[in-house]
């Protein structure tokens, strides 16, 4: 038992960043362009961050309205499987957060005191019982077997901001509300792949592909990816799975999708594999019109690792709405958080998976902000559900957190490049985005996510 829990585990960490959601930035008070570093970083201390003010402040606290919760400080647990990826980024990400509002003030005075649940892949359940004990809510975190630890979490009425959710029972569960927007019932990339298929690459739609790790996550993102490329007007030829533990030699894998004449393939799974089998179709001499690399791939090692291929292949991935990191000159908010990493983690490198976690983080703090004294789970969990037009600040297109399982309107693609990846020519249609996207609803039969009714409870438990 012990090698396939293993190989599941590498495919569950493949995929973790792949479901990665009005759009625009509002209007009033943001960092120009023109300010300099000493002027954004005296605007972040006194609690600002992009449009939103106050989000940290002083204050005079008492009490003790909730577990976790004292009249100086504030617990809250964070979950990653940093002790098996070794990838940090949420850590960085909620230490950043945290130490910029503590030190404007905290939540009304009170600290944020953050404590890292490092669940290895396996261990989710273990910290999420841990968290239970301490934590007044979880914030800006994910685990790749999230779905092991939903049951606790509802069992002690715990609320989640998370920065991602990997596992259909936790995607969209109780208590839980994603700062991207994305609903579990709907297809999260129809209008990218509506703008692949109609628009960028139109003789493609005939002949798609989807390969995607053979392990209990990837393998129900390939079934639902199928289901959204054919509801968006392509046809599906070729879908495979490939080992989770890794494969020795692409070649069969390039060979398929040149006997089946794919023209477009969405790749589900470790940017790392994807690499090593576009290399081999680059060998073959077999060039596809588009691949979909997916967020997994936005970062600096994907081109490293595919060299030359990368110039061979078009390769694209959408951000879900997320403001893209090589607009930062443009984009006030992201300047500011490239501000606050070099000041409270130099040696961090900010990624796609941490700027979600600092829309998670600021919509905590935004929302405990508003509670004042008397902040409660209750209190923290009704705010930040009323939340009809957030944007984090300008960090995303806008959304509608009221509506719990909405489909996102808003997308926006990047493509990989030799020399980095670049913002494509999507044809944006509102700020750094496209707002038109196309309501696809799944109707394949993936799982559901679970709810307090499960494990016996209900919103009126929650205090």
């Amino acid at each position: 038992m012990r090698p396939r829990r293993t190989v599941a585990a590498v495919a569950a960490v493949a995929a973790v960043t792949v479901f990665a959601a009005g759009c625009g930035r509002s209007g009033g008070g943001e960092l120009g362009a023109e300010d300099t570093p000493a002027t954004a970083a005296a605007e972040a201390a006194a609690g600002d961050f992009g449009t939103l003010r106050d989000v940290c402040g002083p204050g005079d606290p008492k009490g003790v309205p909730a577990q976790g919760v004292t009249a100086s400080e504030i617990s809250v647990g964070t979950f990653s499987d940093v002790g098996f990826t070794k990838n940090s980024e949420f850590d960085d990400a909620a230490k950043v957060f945290t130490e910029w509002c503590n030190a404007a003030g905290g939540i009304n005075g009170r600290e944020i005191k953050y404590n890292l649940r490092d669940s290895k892949i396996f261990e989710t359940r273990q910290r999420m019982i841990e968290s239970c004990r301490e934590d007044f809510a979880i914030v800006g975190g994910g685990s790749a077997l999230d779905a092991g630890g939903v049951e606790e979490r509802l069992k002690c009425l715990l609320p989640d901001i998370p920065a991602q959710t990997s596992q259909v029972e936790n995607l969209g569960s109780d208590l839980q509300i994603d700062a991207i927007g994305a609903g579990h019932s709907f297809a999260r990339y129809a209008g990218y792949y509506t703008w692949l298929l109609k628009e960028a690459h139109p003789a493609s739609a005939s002949a798609v592909g989807v390969i995607a790790g053979d392990s209990p996550v990837t393998k129900v993102i390939g079934d639902q990816t199928v289901e959204a490329l054919q509801k968006t007007g392509g046809t599906v030829v070729y879908q495979d799975l490939y080992p989770a533990a890794g494969v020795s030699d692409w070649t069969p894998y390039a060979q398929a999708l040149k006997s089946k004449g794919v023209k477009g393939l969405v790749f589900q799974g470790d940017f790392r594999s994807l690499a090593s089998l576009e290399q081999v179709l680059k060998a073959i001499d077999y060039k596809l019109d588009w691949i979909d690399a997916n967020s997994n791939a936005y970062g600096t090692n994907f081109a490293e690792l595919a060299g030359d291929a990368i110039d061979f292949q078009p390769n694209y991935a959408d951000l879900s709405g997320v403001a893209p990191l090589e607009a930062a000159d443009d984009i006030p908010a992201l300047e500011q958080v490239e501000e606050l990493y070099e000041e409270y983690a130099p040696d961090a490198e900010i990624t796609f998976p941490a700027l979600r976690a600092f829309s998670a983080w600021l919509l905590f703090a935004t929302s405990a902000s508003e509670c004042g004294d008397d902040l409660t789970r209750t209190c923290l969990y009704e705010t930040a559900r009323e939340q009809n037009d957030w944007t984090a600040g300008g960090l995303q297109a806008e959304v509608d957190i009221t509506e719990a399982d909405a489909p996102l309107k808003c997308f926006n693609v990047v493509q990989a490049t030799p020399d980095g990846w670049e913002i494509a020519d999507f044809e944006p249609d509102e700020g750094a985005f496209r707002c038109d996207a196309p309501e696809v609803r799944y109707t394949g039969d993936y799982g559901s996510p679970l709810t307090l009714a499960s494990v016996g409870k209900s919103l009126s438990d929650l205090q």
